[in-house]
């Protein structure tokens, strides 16, 4: 089980300074040789509100963009759940709220081993506990009947650019004067949530993962963070690989009137699954794909060899989206 946009949406409208259970942010600023300048934490209850309105905004940041693209369904091993040391650190983080220097030490560690962003960079992560409101039938929320508590952790990683020193009005003197440099954070080039808000309930088995570039998805955090085997290709990795696959098996049946055919049928899903408001990314399977394939006039044992090209590329039981 995957989220879907309308859970995504349920925790992003949450994650306000108003609404929010998170008491304290906690960060460590990065240099470009991989050297912590600082490690912090601030509490959400004394900062000044126009800070925290900002701190609220860039975990936002980290669920935004769409499912399946900007954000990422992580799915661990029932072996890691059972016993890993990359599960066992996210759980202790969630379970002492992260509260233990120690762990959290470590986990900024595992994250400047492995990300590769240029320049300095900022790595925020917040650990909040959402009542979740009773729904009924009806879908209305009933925020007095809350059947659990939703405990999860929230990294935003933000790369930070240097300002140039430029003129600025001083209103005291009526006078433009020469500023000095700022440091000022950006927005999340990737982070993650976890577990994952999965039927309206923590599944501790799943994690979201947001990364801001879709053609670039900071494998190299998803390794050292989660170490899940079947890694995660990015759109376009995705679309290369179907094309390819296309081509190849198809060869000469690759007619411009064949993929017109293929291209018109896969539009009509979309349209199909736009028309009935499914919160779920849509996803064929490969051998729905294959279906198409032989319906846009391609010869059965063509429409195969390209399954089976599909299931070399992207695994055996792979669900396009």
């Amino acid at each position: 089980d995957t989220m879907n946009e309308k859970e995504v949406g349920e925790i992003r409208r949450h994650m306000r300074r108003d609404r929010s259970n998170m008491t304290a942010i906690y960060g460590c600023y990065v240099n470009d040789n991989k050297e912590i300048i600082t490690e912090f934490s601030q509490s959400t209850g004394i900062m000044p509100e126009n800070e925290g309105d900002k701190y609220f905004a860039l975990f936002k940041r980290v669920l935004s963009g769409s499912v399946g693209k900007n954000l990422i369904d992580i799915t661990f091993k029932t072996s890691q759940v059972a016993g890993s040391p990359e599960h066992k650190l996210l759980m202790d983080l969630r379970e002492s709220k992260l509260g233990d220097d120690e762990l959290l030490h470590s986990f900024f560690q595992k994250i400047i081993d492995s990300v590769t962003l240029e320049g300095n960079y900022l790595i925020l992560i917040g650990c909040d506990s959402y009542d979740v409101p009773f729904k009924g039938k009806d879908d209305l929320s009933d925020s007095d009947k809350s059947e659990e508590v939703y405990t999860y952790l929230i990294c935003a990683i933000c790369p930070v650019k240097q300002t140039k020193a430029n003129l600025h009005y001083v209103p005291e003197e009526k006078l433009f004067h020469d500023g000095a440099m700022n440091q000022m954070v950006s927005a999340p080039a990737v982070g993650f949530l976890f577990p994952a808000f999965d039927d309206r309930s923590a599944n501790i088995y799943n994690a979201l993962f947001y990364s801001k570039d879709t053609a670039q998805l900071h494998q190299e955090v998803i390794d050292a963070v989660f170490c899940i085997q079947n890694a995660p290709m990015s759109p376009q990795e995705q679309q290369n690989v179907f094309t390819s696959a296309l081509t190849e098996t198809l060869d000469k049946d690759c007619s411009y009137d064949v993929v017109q055919a293929v291209h018109e049928q896969l539009r009509g899903h979309i349209q199909e699954h736009k028309d009935s408001r499914d919160p779920e990314p849509l996803t064929l399977s490969v051998r729905e794909v294959g279906d198409v394939l032989t319906g846009s006039g391609v010869p059965e044992e063509k429409a195969e060899a390209f399954q089976e090209a599909c299931r070399r590329q992207y695994g055996q039981d792979a669900a396009l989206n």
